[in-house]
């Protein structure tokens, strides 16, 4: 699995990071997986034209010492669909700054 990946989280950045993930992104039902919703200005043709699988996400797990970001693009309502796969580079890099900006906000030094 294509990851961003940032370890060695303290516990007082894991508790800030964790208090960020519950107010602003929603639960999958799975403990410490988040889903981030991709922008929808950056959908690939394909994503764009499967109006029945969107909206997409990706997925973040949290972990006490890690957090995850995979790069594959999901939907929550299906799970196989040739519109599911690895971030575009131009998704990638999205989903890359708005993780780190995450960071930036809550005073986290990586």
């Amino acid at each position: 699995m294509k990851q961003y990946v940032i370890d060695e989280l303290r516990p007082a950045d894991y508790e800030k990071i964790r208090a960020y993930l519950d107010e602003n992104l929603d639960a999958s039902g799975l403990d410490d997986i988040y889903w981030m919703p991709l922008d929808q200005d950056i959908l690939s043709n394909v994503q764009a034209e499967h109006t029945k699988c969107q909206p997409f996400y990706f997925a973040i797990d949290l972990e006490p010492t890690i957090m995850a970001c995979e790069l594959l693009v999901r939907s929550k309502n299906i799970i196989r669909c040739n519109c599911i796969g690895y971030a575009t580079e131009k998704q990638r890099n999205w989903f890359i700054r708005v993780v780190d900006a995450i960071f930036e906000k809550l005073e986290i030094k990586t």
